[in-house]
């Protein structure tokens, strides 16, 4: 049996061309002509030739013309979570238009990230946002490639932070809610990766995940500015984004407090909020969604689209608009 391999001289042999011809077929097939491009094509089918070693021209030229996105979830997370779904569209649209590949990065908490990173066969790598001293953001920056995180956090030597003014859009959306409200209740994020959930009082001082760092920061500035307590302000914290998840807190929060108004940092905590407290409290939410139309609550309007767009720019390296993403506050 003849296991030689087929090589893209062979091809340009039988088809009577030069290899860079067979090359430019595959590569860039506009720049031949369509009965060059249909000759080698069928010399290529005879022979059995599949198209070019992608290993072998990375290697030549440096370049895998792949951008590696790291989540700090699960990779379910990414096809669950309807913000997380539109940032990596944002992401697949920049990797669509410059014809670049797309290789998934789970970075879990455990030993392996590092060597994931280190490892990954990438150009340029996207992270979506990981809490502060995670190991993961050393490994990007060490190799050296373009790198852009969403959200933060935002002081990594080597890693371009896209991320809007959540204190300040925060603090924007708690003072709309806070009018005329006598109970209120925060429904947070998680903390950090340990994702502990439950009720506090006021801001935790150790609070890992930059984005939900910033957005308490402007709960309290709010809470504060209207003449309240932060520190006997309930905050349910959430172990995970999902509406069963503000269900979950929201019953548990009912156990001890009657509020009637709840912030909540998403429009999926949001949702799960008012599917336990129907009409009995007004609830606002994060990102204008979808469901936030549907179910007719406030927020603030963000485009995480946008933001993955931005990010995959810059991690492969077609620039920045070294504008921060803009928010709006949604009333209803």
């Amino acid at each position: 049996m003849n296991t030689k391999r087929v090589t893209m001289r062979d091809v340009a042999a039988a088809a009577g061309v030069a290899p860079m011809t067979v090359s430019y077929t595959y590569t860039r097939p506009g720049r031949v002509a369509s009965g060059t491009r249909d000759r080698v094509l069928a010399a290529a089918a005879r022979l059995g030739y599949a198209g070019p070693d992608p290993v072998a021209r990375s290697l030549r030229s440096g370049s895998t013309r792949n951008l590696g996105v790291v989540l700090g979830e699960h990779l379910s997370y990414a096809f669950e979570d309807p913000q997380a779904a539109r940032f990596l569209a944002g992401v697949s649209q920049v990797c669509v238009d410059n014809h670049l590949g797309l290789v998934l990065i789970p970075s879990a908490g455990d030993a392996g990230d590092v060597d994931r990173i280190r490892e990954a066969a990438v150009d340029g790598f996207v992270l979506w946002t990981t809490e502060v001293g995670d190991p993961v953001l050393d490994a990007v920056a060490a190799t050296g490639r373009p790198a852009a995180i969403q959200g933060g956090p935002a002081a990594v030597a080597g890693i371009h932070a896209v991320a809007a003014d959540d204190r300040e859009a925060a603090r924007t959306i708690a003072l709309h809610m806070l009018r005329d409200a006598e109970s209120p209740l925060i429904l947070s994020h998680p903390l950090d990766r340990e994702r502990w959930s439950g009720i506090v009082r006021g801001q935790q001082s150790d609070v890992r995940f930059p984005v939900t760092s910033a957005r308490l920061a402007g709960f309290r500035d709010a809470v504060e500015q209207a003449g309240r307590m932060w520190e006997t302000t309930p905050v349910a914290v959430a172990a995970r984004n999902t509406r069963e998840e503000g269900r979950l807190m929201m019953r548990s929060a009912l156990a001890q407090f009657r509020p009637d108004v709840v912030i909540a940092m998403s429009d999926q905590l949001a949702a799960g909020a008012l599917d336990v407290l129907g009409g009995s409290a007004r609830v606002s939410g994060w990102d204008d969604s979808e469901i936030a139309e549907l179910l007719g609550f406030s927020g603030i309007r963000q485009s995480l689209y946008d933001q993955g767009v931005e990010c995959a720019k810059i991690a492969a390296g077609l620039g920045s608009s070294d504008q921060r993403p803009s928010w709006s506050l949604v009333r209803r």
